[in-house]
């Protein structure tokens, strides 16, 4: 596994990679511009190639960028739905030029429209993001903790958005463990876990698995609130070594997004956890056991 965070830009795009150094960060997450804006960061090329130079002397195992939070690909608004293509082209474009693996986002919400004509307008403005998808960069679907009329709450959601692209080889998942316990996912227990991810495996492909989540959660499962906390310290506590733990998850990144100790996001002492929870939990597993595989069928 490869643990990490999400690391703060400020100051340059290129300063990530000391901030990933500070926290031993084997992979990180980033934004490519202001999370709550729509105006896109003009990134210069000097500090385009600054990151690159600096990732690999950092080593960093992965790297993807998070679209802004006000993105919602599902939109009935016009004027909402031009500028969340226009950010989301926005953000390929800089994960391409700084070579990352992926773009995690969320397709956003059908806000009481249903998930079905939702789809008719998610599906071209995915077609027209993917286009733009070469090399490594993949477009990484994150599930959803089920708030709302948000969009990919479920395996079904993520299974139909998929198929409506005919299986496009750039369009990959990122899976979050506050969302999946949130929407009803006991991913504490292993029976409960391994059944989530055989069922991902069979219908959407381990395959397409890119990235994880790491985050402990406020609420209790099945409360459809997305609300993270940092590790061990919310209801998910050392269960949260279950989902640390599973082979299938191996080998992937698996980035911190919670709190951290002063609130402004994970810190070095948030990343030893991650890194001592997992060492224990997969210890203690002695390697697990899984129904589900890296090879998925799609």
């Amino acid at each position: 596994m490869l643990l990490g965070a999400h690391v703060s830009v400020a100051g340059g795009i290129d300063t990530a990679i000391e901030r990933a150094r500070e926290r031993r960060c084997e992979a990180i997450q980033i934004f490519t511009q202001s999370p709550r804006m729509w105006r896109p960061t003009a990134h210069s090329e000097d500090a385009l190639a600054r990151f690159r130079e600096g990732r690999a002397k950092a080593r960093l195992g992965a790297v993807v960028c998070h679209a802004v939070y006000l993105v919602n690909l599902a939109a009935r608004d016009k004027d909402v739905y031009a500028k969340s293509r226009a950010a989301m082209a926005a953000t390929v474009d800089t994960a391409r030029a700084i070579e990352a693996e992926g773009v995690v986002f969320h397709v956003g919400s059908h806000v009481g429209s249903g998930f079905e004509q939702a789809l008719r307008r998610v599906k071209p403005a995915l077609r027209d993001l993917l286009d733009r998808c070469e090399g490594r960069t993949r477009l990484l679907m994150e599930n959803t903790a089920g708030t709302g009329g948000t969009i990919g709450r479920s395996i079904d959601e993520l299974e139909a958005l998929l198929d409506a692209l005919d299986g496009h080889p750039s369009l990959g998942l990122c899976i979050d463990s506050c969302h999946w316990w949130a929407s009803g996912v006991d991913v504490t227990d292993a029976e409960a876990l391994d059944a989530a991810v055989g069922d991902l495996d069979a219908r959407v492909g381990l395959d397409r698995l890119r990235c994880l989540h790491v985050n402990d959660s406020q609420t209790p499962l099945g409360s459809n609130r997305d609300r993270h906390e940092n590790v061990g310290k919310g209801l998910i506590g050392r269960g949260l070594g279950t989902f640390l733990a599973h082979p299938s998850f191996q080998g992937l990144p698996a980035l911190l997004e919670t709190p951290g100790t002063d609130g402004h996001g994970p810190d070095a002492a948030e990343v030893r956890r991650l890194r001592r929870l997992h060492r224990e939990a997969t210890g203690r597993s002695g390697g697990a056991r899984t129904s589900g595989t890296r090879q998925g069928s799609r």
